[in-house]
């Protein structure tokens, strides 16, 4: 199976240090914020997507992710990337999203992850193996899915997925172990 493009390229880069002095400044606040959303929205899209696996649902995480962080924009005081800084609050917004979808719907189950349906969703048109891999991804926990997604799609190292979601490298390497069996079970089911 091959990966998929890597989001590298599309990576956009600010600069950081004059961003966060217009953050800081109330006059230029809002600007440097817009800048912010502008650069930072794909990139957020598509790893909020790897978890709610649906247009709508990504948006909507989306917009969550951008209210509170206009919110703690104040408190932003550079400790971390702004991008990390915001892909924390995104990955923290999607859990409480399925969460709060998990109590909506009483499903008493700890693992209950939407089925998603690829082949509807109009933005994904792969074929037959990445279409039953994304079947498979989809039966994951979001948290592991996060990892699998990361480490398998991305490439990224463990240290980096340690610093987005503040999770131990011991601890997603073995969620990324756990979620290849699944995935590779899940496959072999299906042959």
């Amino acid at each position: 199976m091959s990966k998929r493009h890597s989001n590298a390229s599309e990576m956009a880069k600010i600069d950081e240090q004059d961003i966060l002095k217009r953050i800081q400044d109330p006059q230029s606040r809002r600007r440097a914020f817009e800048e912010i959303v502008n650069v930072y929205s794909r990139q957020l899209y598509w790893k909020i997507h790897y978890m709610m696996q649906n247009h709508d649902d990504t948006d909507d995480v989306l917009q969550n992710t951008f209210i509170k962080a206009w919110k703690g924009l104040e408190n932003f005081k550079g400790d971390s990337a702004i991008f990390t800084w915001l892909y924390r609050i995104a990955y923290n917004e999607s859990l409480t999203f399925l969460k709060q979808r998990k109590q909506m719907t009483s499903i008493d189950d700890e693992d209950f992850v939407e089925q998603a349906s690829f082949v509807a969703d109009e933005y994904f048109d792969g074929d037959n193996t990445q279409e039953l891999l994304m079947q498979a991804v989809s039966t994951l926990p979001a948290k592991q899915r996060q990892v699998f997604c990361m480490k398998y799609f991305e490439d990224k190292k463990y240290e980096e997925i340690s610093d987005l979601v503040g999770t131990s490298v011991g601890a997603l390497k073995a969620s990324y172990h756990i979620a290849v069996e699944k995935i590779t079970n899940f496959i072999k089911s299906k042959e």
